[in-house]
């Protein structure tokens, strides 16, 4: 962990769960959310994504899990409907030390960054775990050969894209986010799909 001081980071709680390299698109309408765009617009800061435990999406600020993910705001439009869209990327882990709302109803929370992955192989029980992200990576559309070679040769990185591209339950890839250790999380991710 990076110890310190929690640094203070807005949220925004979804019904899914953002991993560390994984692309999501948001629709913004709500004020507060607004807000919270407009804030990372003009800091060029960011905000926490964190899997919503009680509550909905909209209304009522919702509670989040205590585990979440930076979220870089990579692009933005007005879609057909004119709502704001957002393409966010997921960058650190954290862990959510409190948690308050501001009068408009945005969660802040102080967080605690997570340590970054280590870059190690995966171990030879984990081996087929590449098979199966290259064979989603070729039926999605995508060249599995156009990947950096060593990117298929870093277990967090084959980690966290399974994460993001199995049909898993939101549960189950916050349990993913929860496990700092590359191995064992491919483990819980092999334990899903036997």
């Amino acid at each position: 962990m990076d110890g310190g001081p929690a640094t203070m980071l807005p949220l925004f709680p979804l019904g899914s769960v953002l991993v560390p390299g994984a692309s999501l698109g948001l629709r913004v309408f709500e004020p507060r959310y607004l807000d919270l765009v407009r804030e990372c617009g003009r800091t060029g800061g960011t905000f926490g994504v964190c899997l919503i435990l009680e509550g909905d999406e909209v209304g009522a600020p919702a509670t989040p899990a205590a585990w979440g993910t930076e979220a870089v705001i990579v692009d933005f439009d007005r879609g057909a409907d004119g709502l704001l869209a957002l393409q966010v990327r997921g960058a650190r882990r954290f862990r959510v030390q409190q948690v308050r709302v501001r009068d408009n109803g945005l969660l802040v929370a102080g967080v605690e960054w997570q340590a970054r992955d280590p870059e190690v192989p995966p171990r030879p029980e984990h081996a087929l775990l590449r098979d199966v992200l290259a064979g989603i990576l070729e039926q999605a559309g995508s060249d599995p050969y156009a990947v950096p070679k060593e990117k298929m040769e870093d277990a967090a990185w084959i980690g966290w894209r399974l994460a993001e591209l199995l049909p898993l339950e939101p549960n189950q890839r916050l349990g993913l986010l929860q496990e700092s250790d590359p191995h064992a999380r491919l483990q819980k991710i092999l334990d899903f799909i036997s």
